[in-house]
């Protein structure tokens, strides 16, 4: 499962085993739109900066770029020849950035759909993320550490260590300041993105945690896991607030049901 806010706060974008990306609201967990045309597991998901269009990546080697509103399929980005494994808007919204198993990273234009810019990963794995600001990228790694890069220069600015295991899911707070990681080790890590300093370890699933990100406010971070259960936790302190699960082992076709909320 993979999982994102739209840059309000008030709803959120998953991505699924089942080949479907779904939209939901993230108040009541009410389904608002779901949106069908990938032939594979969908593993990243992303709200474009103004929250008009939805991009995703699948397994069928495919970007798909939606409009959130009609649900309808605006582009489908062909290049990779492997699992799409990670995807992004560039903050100003004009750009995609896709990376995959292939061991490459592409740069789209969201309008045209063509391709910018394409090259060999410097480290394989999963997510990839722009800073707000556009300047820079993190990468989780499979050697389980977190990478921030300049997107510029290629200069490495960062490599976050604490994980044990494989790092696949990572995303920046909407100030830059802190980076969000999940790992292969059930964990959810907040970063110090000036010092480095891992800031808090959040604890709950019980699989690997696929998808983080932010809250647009930087209170909240929601995580998405193989356990098939989406937590929001309250970035501060840490605690857990709620816990979600999908449709199918709640018995319902339309709802992202709330298991549990913590007072």
């Amino acid at each position: 499962m993979s999982v994102a806010y739209s840059p309000d706060g008030k709803q959120v974008v998953s991505g699924s085993h089942d080949q479907s990306v779904c939209i939901w609201d993230a108040l009541t967990g009410d389904l608002v739109k779901e949106l069908k045309g990938h032939t594979s597991v969908v593993g990243s998901v992303a709200f474009s900066p103004d929250g008009k269009q939805v991009v995703s990546g699948s397994d069928d080697q495919s970007v798909h770029i939606w409009d959130a509103l009609t649900g309808d399929l605006l582009k489908e980005l062909k290049g990779h020849t492997d699992s799409v494994e990670s995807v992004a808007f560039s903050p100003d919204g004009k750009q995609v950035v896709s990376e995959s198993s292939d061991k490459s990273v592409c740069i789209w234009d969201a309008l045209t759909g063509d391709l910018v810019m394409e090259q060999v990963a410097h480290t394989f794995g999963r997510p990839v993320a722009f800073s707000p600001d556009g300047k820079q990228v993190v990468i989780g790694s499979y050697d389980q550490t977190v990478r921030i890069w300049d997107a510029s220069t290629k200069y490495l600015v960062k490599e976050l260590t604490g994980h044990t295991d494989l790092v696949v899911s990572a995303a920046f707070s909407s100030d830059g300041k802190q980076v969000v990681s999940g790992s292969d080790d059930q964990s959810v890590c907040i970063w110090d993105v000036l010092t480095g300093d891992l800031v808090k370890v959040l604890k709950g699933h019980t699989g690997s945690v696929w998808s983080v990100a932010f809250s647009p406010d930087g209170k909240q971070v929601v995580s998405g896991s193989k356990d098939k259960s989406v937590h929001i936790w309250d970035a501060l302190p840490g605690d857990l607030v709620k816990e979600l699960i999908e449709p199918s082992l709640a018995g319902s076709n339309d709802k992202l049901s709330i298991l549990k909320t913590i007072e």
